[in-house]
């Protein structure tokens, strides 16, 4: 089975192609995913996965590029949620829930404007076997301006997600790193559509970020794991997904499961082993 995997690779174009793509997507979700976790945005970030949709069926209709659409879309349901956290009585996850059903209402509407479901469904669902070149080299470069950001306001992010109250009060803008971190968490989400579509791309966000925070006690440790993490389950999954002619973006998110349900049980942060010694003992 990985003969047939390897000689995949070697003879045809889109395995190259899905490849990268899966890795970049796996190392650059691991790494975004570890804020998301830290600052409890998980909601956030599933919410902002399904708010591109109707930004990606505009996009279709409109015949431009659907990472255009998309950004406009998933800034603007966090721009909207924010907006209504900050502004009213109203808890965050009710906001996120309104705003989540609401774009996502939208777009299945715009897709039965579109009537046309082919694409649709690749970005609904993924489809790493169909990235082009052309979104291998944007997703590759989305991903470069995603991590040059992180590494640039490494420190800001790390303190604005660690003790807000203390950043405001030595002067930072708060407000600025939040809505910088949505538009990463945008990009990021629009990239992974790519590999497992707009229902799947949470999985990709929290389930590697999740397994590193188990072995984890700094954010540099954890997200250099979680992107590791990230770029494995990809590879592993992509392998079982052409291996087994199953879907390759749901084996991804299986496979990142799996790694995590082992960890949690093997984590010693989890104390499960230890615990199991003491009962036997």
């Amino acid at each position: 089975m990985i003969q047939s995997f390897i000689s995949g690779l070697y003879e045809f174009h889109f395995m190259q192609n899905a490849l990268v793509t899966a890795v970049v997507i796996g190392i650059i979700s691991g790494v975004v995913g570890c804020f998301i976790i830290l600052r409890g945005m998980s909601l956030m970030g599933d919410a902002i996965s399904h708010a591109v949709l109707p930004g990606v069926a505009l996009s279709y209709i409109l015949g431009i590029n659907f990472f255009i659409g998309a950004i406009i879309f998933g800034l603007l349901a966090s721009v909207i949620i924010t907006y209504i956290k900050g502004n009213s009585q109203i808890k965050g996850d009710t906001a996120i829930g309104i705003t989540f059903s609401s774009f996502l209402a939208l777009g299945v509407i715009l897709i039965n404007v579109a009537k046309s479901s082919t694409d649709l469904f690749h970005i609904l669902f993924g489809n790493i076997l169909a990235v082009q070149d052309i979104d291998k080299w944007i997703t590759i470069g989305v991903s470069i301006v995603v991590l040059l950001a992180i590494i640039l306001f490494r420190k800001e992010l790390l303190l604005t997600s660690f003790d807000p109250l203390m950043a405001r009060a030595l002067g930072m803008r708060v407000n600025f790193y939040h809505y910088l971190l949505m538009v990463l968490l945008t990009l990021v989400a629009v990239t992974a559509m790519q590999s497992v579509g707009t229902i799947l791309i949470v999985a990709m966000l929290i389930t590697p970020a999740a397994t590193a925070y188990l072995f984890s006690n700094s954010l540099y440790k954890m997200m250099a794991l979680s992107a590791f993490l990230g770029a494995f389950s990809s590879v592993l999954g992509l392998f079982l997904g052409y291996t087994f002619n199953v879907a390759a973006g749901s084996s991804i998110v299986l496979t990142s499961a799996f790694i995590f349900l082992i960890s949690f049980f093997i984590s010693p942060k989890q104390k499960f082993i230890k615990r199991k010694v003491k009962i036997n003992e």
